[in-house]
């Protein structure tokens, strides 16, 4: 009796936790409070350039303009497993207390290695050409995962640090 009424409630707890995924559009927030932007009390240059070397000061290897910074810095993981991550700043006037806004998004890039036939080609007279494996392998490493890093600490750290050189510039040279 106990099983007549138990499985048809798991069936019915079943058939809901398998519905569809929502699109991953419909679960974006947008709102004025975010991870990705905090606001300065200096100029968008000095901002940025606060940016650049923070990034610098972790490993980064930046490219920049006056108002923006790109990072890029590579992982080894294990012996199979790449990591790379690539850092954007933008900085921004902040139109009503002045100062600036920093927007920073950092996408991680995973890749792994993979193995890829070798295969020789013989060109064989009246039959044509003929590709054989030869039992041989390429590794390359291969994009297997791209995505935004969503983490609210990791963007916590870094704008920390970004205060760090702001707050160094402001400090009277010995």
């Amino acid at each position: 009796m106990r099983l007549a009424i138990l499985l048809p409630a798991l069936a019915a707890l079943a058939a809901c936790q398998s519905g569809p995924i929502p699109p991953i559009h419909e679960q974006e927030r947008f709102q004025a409070e975010s991870a990705y932007a905090r606001l300065f009390p200096a100029s968008p240059g000095a901002t940025c350039d606060a940016a650049r070397r923070a990034l610098l000061s972790q490993g980064y290897l930046t490219a920049s303009q006056s108002e923006a910074v790109e990072g890029r810095k590579k992982f080894q993981h294990d012996a199979a497993t790449h990591l790379e991550i690539e850092f954007h700043v933008v900085c921004a006037r902040n139109n009503v207390g002045g100062g600036s806004v920093a927007f920073a998004s950092a996408v991680q890039d995973r890749y792994a290695l993979k193995k890829s036939p070798t295969n020789a080609s013989v060109g064989v007279g009246a039959f044509g050409t003929v590709s054989l494996p030869i039992g041989a392998s390429d590794d390359a490493l291969v994009k297997v995962a791209s995505e935004t890093i969503a983490a609210e600490d990791f963007y916590t750290r870094f704008f920390g640090l970004l205060a760090h050189f702001l707050v160094e510039d402001e400090a009277p040279a010995q």
